[in-house]
């Protein structure tokens, strides 16, 4: 600005800060000269202005002291900081009233008036630096050295996040507390999920049409049923009706399966087919239906053909309820094994639909499952579907040709907090957090236990071992003995923690009242919201806690793979605040052929009928095409080549290769190596 020697007609405010008693800066609204300095003297008439200069870079450029008290004049308001020295204050009271003017002290940021800016602050505004009020422009400012001296740059989101929290809490040093993994709760709360009680009560189980064997075994273990469960009732349960159920972990929908399922099987009517995406909760819905039911129908086990275990079950295919993985079951059709007759088909987890890899897959086993079943005994099964998490159900329900029932309240709140920790000091975070949790109770009696999730197998174990509380390892890589000692000594309430991976998110059925997000991350990609809101949900059950709670432990910056572009604390408050998108297939070409072979090969000619039951929209003549040109058909049949491709769950490509690398005589292992080597 060019530097005037008047002072203009009006301004609105002048700010001084004294520096010293008698050195003063002068901040002007509108701005008059830049950096302005007022020097005082004292004379016989007392404190008077003695040199008035404007400071631009190293260059002092002085202006007529006489200015000073013209300038006063034109402002309608005169301040004056309360950091300002005693001395300088009494001096400027003085100056001011010689020359009929009123100036009032006012509580004032420091470090705006030493950056040239007029900001004042209350006790309401202000945001507390070692005692003293900042502003919150100025404490944000503290924040982000405070960063650069720990070398750590957070994403935007991040940012926001911690600006809000200056304004919530009035103090800079909570802030960098929580950037040291502080767990205050008052600061790293970013949310409370509320939990919505029953206005009403549900129906009872007395009034439902079930059989009356059924009847007695349900009415030991509830009176009446949930609202999710009364609402599928309504919607058509007993009557045949398919049904896709969305409601939260921990409100009741396995039993709105279990209530049609059983009730037909034991009407003989037909089995009860229960499919889930993993073996851990295939197994353990194995037993919680050989417990229930296992004296009066017959409960058999199908998780997959040639890797079943050996200490498992034989599997029956006319038994009267069979809980299968999807691939064990989708194995059983491939190879041409039959399913006996099904009349309810539970999908359990069906938001699976939307996962890239496994959606086009689970697809076509639905598809294949309702023509198997029509043309062997001349009618469709039921159809169950249940997700926690589907973002458009409605889109979903067309697809699978079923009804809605959605119930969008938890049966208990959920908190959703996060802090901050550098991975290598993450354990002791998460520890602290355990800990918390296990030594108190609920109003239930129930300690706190915790589900910690993580994104590696061997990363369970390296958690496990270093937590201070009693904590064990759970993922698909033990022996299921191993895995039923875990869920054992959880249940009895011996363990602290579990520590799990993201992939066995669906299979964890831990009564926990915390989850903790050591990662946001499955293996090497991030976590989307569907997955995100299905491992948070773990937390409170209502039979057991009053609330849970959720912890991401943020590692700033934190990347678990070279290809990975976001962070770990931008991709955390994308979590957050994301929604999720629709639960349908969108499978690539080659995903495409790979269902159409399925369908060909188990229902031939029929393949055209099964695809078009499929919810992805599939180009079948164009897929026909690239299936003749890789040699998987002849006509409508299946090659050799074709039938192991589908049997054993290839990508035509990926079989075309290993038939041509097997001929060229390259081992399976230099196969694997170029293959890993292609995708990294």
């Amino acid at each position: 600005m060019a530097v005037v020697d008047g002072p203009p007609a009006s301004v609105e405010r002048v700010f001084l800060h004294a520096e010293s008693a008698d050195r003063i800066r002068v901040i002007t609204d509108p701005p008059w000269g830049e950096h302005l300095r007022v020097e005082l003297q004292m004379t016989d008439a007392g404190p008077r202005p003695r040199r008035l200069t404007q400071t631009v870079g190293s260059e002092q450029t002085p202006l007529r002291p006489e200015a000073f008290i013209p300038l006063l004049r034109a402002a309608a308001t005169i301040r004056i900081s309360d950091h300002s020295p005693v001395a300088a204050r009494e001096h400027l009271a003085v100056l001011l009233s010689d020359f009929q003017l009123a100036g009032a002290v006012v509580r004032t940021c420091r470090l705006c008036a030493l950056d040239w800016r007029y900001q004042p602050v209350t006790t309401e505004t202000g945001i507390d630096h070692d005692g003293e009020l900042i502003c919150r422009s100025c404490a944000m400012a503290e924040v982000r050295r405070y960063l650069r001296m720990s070398r750590v740059q957070l994403s935007a989101a991040a940012i926001d996040r911690l600006d809000g929290l200056l304004a919530q809490t009035g103090e800079l040093a909570q802030i960098k507390r929580m950037l040291e993994g502080g767990l205050d709760p008052a600061i790293t709360r970013v949310d409370t999920i509320d939990a919505d009680p029953p206005t009403t009560d549900g129906m009872s189980v007395d009034a439902l049409p079930l059989d009356e064997r059924l009847k007695a075994r349900l009415s030991d273990r509830i009176d009446q049923l949930l609202p999710v469960q009364s609402a599928a009732v309504e919607a058509g349960l007993f009557d045949g009706e398919n049904l896709l159920v969305v409601s939260a972990t921990a409100t009741g929908k396995t039993l709105i399966g279990e209530l049609a399922g059983v009730d037909r099987a034991v009407r003989g009517g037909g089995a009860l087919l229960f499919l889930v995406p993993l073996v851990a909760l295939a197994n353990q819905k194995y037993r919680d239906f050989q417990r229930r039911y296992g004296d009066l129908l017959q409960v058999s086990l199908r998780v997959g053909g040639s890797r079943l275990h050996q200490d498992g079950p034989t599997f029956d295919p006319d038994a009267d309820i069979i809980v299968g993985t999807y691939e064990g079951v989708d194995h059983a059709l491939r190879t041409g094994r039959r399913m006996g007759d099904v009349g309810t088909v539970v999908i359990d987890e069906v938001h699976e639909l939307g996962d890239p890899e496994r959606g086009p897959e689970l697809d076509g086993l639905i598809a294949r499952l309702r023509y198997a079943q029509q043309r062997q005994v001349g009618s469709e099964p039921q159809g169950i579907y249940l997700s926690a998490t589907v973002g458009n159900p409605e889109a979903l329900a067309r697809g699978v040709d079923a009804r809605v029932v959605r119930h969008d309240t938890r049966p208990v709140p959920i908190e959703r907090h996060v802090t901050f920790s550098a991975g290598d000091r993450k354990h002791a975070v998460i520890d602290r957090l355990v800990t918390r949790a296990f030594d108190q109770r609920s109003s239930k009696g129930y300690r706190g236990q915790s589900i910690i999730f993580t994104n590696a197998r061997a990363r369970c174990h390296t958690l496990a071992n270093r937590l201070d509380s009693d904590a064990a390892a759970y993922h698909a890589g033990l022996s299921n003995a191993r895995r039923r000692r875990v869920e054992s000594r959880f249940a009895e309430g011996e363990l602290a923690a579990v520590v799990t991976t993201a992939a066995l998110a669906a299979g964890v059925d831990f009564p926990a009242q915390q989850v903790i997000f050591d990662a946001l991350a499955m293996g090497i990609e991030w976590l989307d919201v569907a997955a995100f809101e299905q491992m948070l949900g773990r937390a409170g059950r209502p039979t057991y806690h009053d609330r849970g709670r959720v912890y991401l432990i943020i590692e700033p910056e934190g990347r678990y793979h070279g290809t990975m572009e976001r962070t770990e604390d931008a991709v955390a408050f994308e979590l957050l605040s994301g929604e999720m998108g629709d639960a349908l297939p969108q499978p690539d070409r080659e995903q495409a052929a790979a269902q159409v072979l399925a369908n060909l090969v188990v229902g031939g000619s029929d393949a055209r009928r099964i695809t078009q039951q499929m919810v992805a929209d599939v180009d079948v003549r164009e897929t026909i095409a690239d299936l003749l040109r890789w040699g998987m058909i002849e006509g409508t049949a299946a090659t050799p080549l074709g039938e192991t491709t589908t049997a054993h769950f290839l990508s035509p490509k990926r079989a075309i290769r290993l038939r041509d690398a097997a001929a060229a005589g390259v081992s399976p292992a230099q196969l694997l190596y170029t293959d890993f080597e292609t995708e990294k």
